[in-house]
């Protein structure tokens, strides 16, 4: 299913859902569960932290691969 279809059925299944206030409390308390979920994934960090890190990794060493020369070579080189 494609992100449209996706919305479109969460849509549909809202509506449906909307007229019963039970289900509606239970559907509120599934969807933080869910975000609490995807918040507390430590893999992942905001557009900011990204671009912070990739200015930060700037400040670093940097080395230029020769002509002719592998990875491998580059990584023995600098060690």
């Amino acid at each position: 299913m494609t992100a449209i279809q996706l919305n479109a059925e969460m849509l549909r299944n809202m509506s449906i859902i909307a007229e019963d206030e039970n289900l509606l409390k239970r559907a509120a308390k599934y969807l933080r569960k869910l975000v609490a979920e995807k918040q507390a994934d430590p893999t992942e960090f905001t557009r900011e932290e990204f671009f912070a890190r990739i200015d930060e990794a700037k400040k670093g060493p940097t080395f230029e691969l020769h002509d002719d020369e592998t990875l491998e070579d580059l990584m023995k080189r600098v060690g």
